[in-house]
C-alpha cells in the first residue's frame, strides 16, 4: 500500500531547528530547509508527502495551496490550524494509503489514532531521514570503492604478500 505523511510544518520547525522566535527571519529559511530535506526524503522513499503550515492567525487568509520540488505545501486558512486541515484530509486518503502524520501534538495524535492513521514523532521521522541519508551515503562509497582499481582497494598487508608471491613464482 502506498504512504502518505502529513507533517505539521511549524511543529516540526519548532522540533528540529533552532529559533529565537517564530517571528524570526529564520523561519523562512527554515521552511526552505525542511521542504528540501522532505523532498529528498520522499524520493528515496517513494511516498507522497504533504506539508501543512499554520497561518490560522493571518487575518483575511485564505488556503494557499504549492508544490515545491514535488512536495505539497498547504498555508491554512484563517482560523484553521494545521491539525485541523490533517484531520479533515485523513478520510479522504485512509482507503488508498497508509496515513502517517509527523506531529509531537498529544492531542493531535490521539484525534489521528481515532482516524485510523498512524503518528510519526518529530524524533522518529528525523531518525529515519538520517538512516536514509547515511544508507545513501554508504551505498556511494562503495560505489567509489568499486570503481577504484584493484591496487587502490587492496591493504599494504595483501600488497606484501601478493608481491612476495610473485617474486617466489617468477
Amino acid at each position: 500500500m502506498k504512504e502518505i505523511l502529513f507533517v505539521d510544518g511549524y511543529n516540526i520547525i519548532n522540533a528540529w531547528f533552532k529559533l529565537n522566535s517564530p517571528y524570526d527571519y529564520e523561519l523562512e529559511t527554515a521552511r526552505i530547509k525542511l521542504l528540501e530535506i522532505l523532498s529528498q526524503y520522499q524520493a528515496v522513499k517513494d511516498i507522497k508527502i504533504i506539508v501543512v503550515f499554520d497561518a490560522y492567525k493571518v487575518k483575511g487568509g485564505r488556503e494557499f495551496r504549492d508544490k515545491v520540488d514535488g512536495i505539497d505545501v498547504v498555508f491554512t486558512k484563517e482560523g484553521e490550524t494545521a491539525d485541523n486541515f490533517i484531520e479533515r484530509c485523513i478520510a479522504s486518503y485512509k482507503d488508498e494509503f497508509r496515513v502517517r502524520v509527523a506531529t509531537s501534538d498529544w492531542m493531535e495524535q490521539q484525534i489521528i489514532f481515532a482516524q485510523g492513521a498512524e503518528r510519526i514523532t518529530p524524533r522518529e521521522l528525523k531518525n529515519e531521514i538520517v538512516e536514509m541519508f547515511n544508507t545513501i551515503e554508504k551505498y556511494r562509497e562503495n560505489t567509489f570503492k568499486r570503481k577504484q582499481p584493484l591496487e587502490l582497494r587492496l591493504s599494504t598487508k595483501v600488497k606484501e604478500a601478493l608481491e612476495e608471491w610473485r617474486k617466489k613464482h617468477d
